[in-house]
């Protein structure tokens, strides 16, 4: 049968994996089931099937392509440097296609349409709210139980859409900044944050309100024609600023993806950047200050599309260093904690296999407070360790800091 939309995988970029093997050992599913199916390698070899017709999108290719949890850890590893997660949004836009489903489409519905919706999302914030003081996460019941992984939630609260500040100094650029869906209900603080380093850093501060979701959840799940929409909005929305600031890894990487789903895409994701990318070059420039030492580790857990993504590791370092705190490794082969997005849900026996591990590596640490830059992960380390740590952004470490010094 082939392919049927324009976001299939590309035969370049089938043709561009040697089976060298290298991908492998970085490959968290491959890791825990030894089986080539689960191997960035033997996925490519799945769509090219496909696409040479001797294979078809059915539920077999459904089910190893949806083991993935697209971390992208295969792609710094690559000599031929495949793009395999935009290979892999392409075969799950297929399978979207090709094998509809009213689960699918409910799923399209929720990414594309309710998660983009601010008032959708407050209405569901509150809900988890109220849910988290009446301890339903402690119901056997998998949704409700990942309450528990989240941040004490208000019962309301006003959104950042719309709102605009000045550089508190010499002014050096222009910044839009992407509250996000959830991050801007779940998160405030973070962007709160954000907003406070950029200004003191000297950008003009705007979140338009004509923003919306970046759109990468829909992205992974194969939701093409909603992640279209929403990438056209923000190409809209973040027109005529100098930069572009996700808070969270996964927008930013997205962001930086956005020449694939949208006319002015690329013009876009030429301007995107990761906060901790703007608040550590701020910092090497003396634009943002150093704090004096304390004897205080902190435990740094990298995200999948910061680290594989978009090759940032040392800024969040550079960050909570100069926040005072001294950063610990926990991982250096920066292996994906399990979250993932909806992969938590589709795929809880992995999802929670990785978590454990990645919780016990915080644990060997000893340090109570751990540094991750992306929700998702915050979330599954949450979920995992317990009440006893720590989980923040660099950013609001560095913030916070910022203000007890001042």
């Amino acid at each position: 049968m082939g392919w049927e939309t324009d976001h299939a995988p590309r035969q370049d970029e089938l043709d561009g994996c040697v089976t060298c093997g290298l991908c492998l050992p970085h490959c968290p599913t491959f890791r825990l089931t030894g089986s080539e199916s689960a191997s960035p390698r033997g996925r490519l070899a799945a769509m090219a099937a496909v696409a040479a017709g001797t294979a078809e999108v059915d539920e077999r290719f459904e089910e190893v392509m949806g083991l993935c949890l697209q971390c992208r850890a295969c792609e710094p590893v690559c000599p031929s440097v495949v793009p395999f997660g935009r290979a892999m949004e392409g075969a799950r836009a297929e399978i979207a296609v090709q094998l509809p489903t009213r689960r699918r489409k409910l799923r399209a519905w929720l990414l594309g349409r309710v998660l983009p919706s601010r008032t959708a999302v407050r209405v569901a914030s509150m809900l988890a709210a109220f849910a988290q003081r009446l301890r339903l996460h402690k119901l056997p019941i998998r949704l409700l139980s990942r309450i528990g992984g989240l941040r004490r939630l208000p019962l309301g609260g006003p959104s950042r859409a719309g709102e605009s500040r000045t550089a508190a100094g010499e002014r050096v650029g222009t910044a839009a900044l992407l509250i996000g869906c959830v991050q801007d209900a779940w998160f405030g603080s973070v962007n709160e944050a954000a907003m406070e380093l950029l200004t003191a850093a000297g950008y003009d501060v705007s979140a338009p309100s004509g923003q919306s979701c970046c759109g990468a959840l829909a992205a992974h799940d194969g939701a093409a024609a909603a992640t279209e929409r929403l990438a056209a909005t923000n190409v809209a929305a973040f027109a005529n600023y100098d930069v572009v600031v996700a808070t969270a890894a996964g927008c930013s990487a997205h962001l930086a993806g956005y020449g694939e789903w949208a006319s002015g895409g690329e013009e876009l994701a030429d301007r995107a950047r990761d906060i901790t990318v703007v608040v550590a070059e701020a910092i090497a420039d003396g634009r943002l200050p150093r704090l004096p030492p304390r004897a205080i580790s902190v435990a740094m857990q990298d995200p999948c599309h910061l680290r594989h993504a978009q090759n940032v590791v040392g800024e969040t370092r550079e960050i909570v260093s100069a926040a005072g705190y001294e950063p610990v490794e926990i991982d250096d082969k920066g292996l994906c904690c399990g979250a993932a997005g909806a992969y938590v849900l589709s795929q809880p026996k992995t999802s929670d296999e990785l978590g454990l591990h990645k919780a016990n590596q915080v644990r060997a640490s000893e340090a109570t407070i751990v540094a991750s830059a992306n929700p998702g992960c915050e979330m599954q380390l949450r979920f995992h360790l317990g009440d006893r740590y720590d989980v923040r952004h660099p950013i609001e470490l560095y913030a916070e800091a910022c203000r007890g010094f001042s």
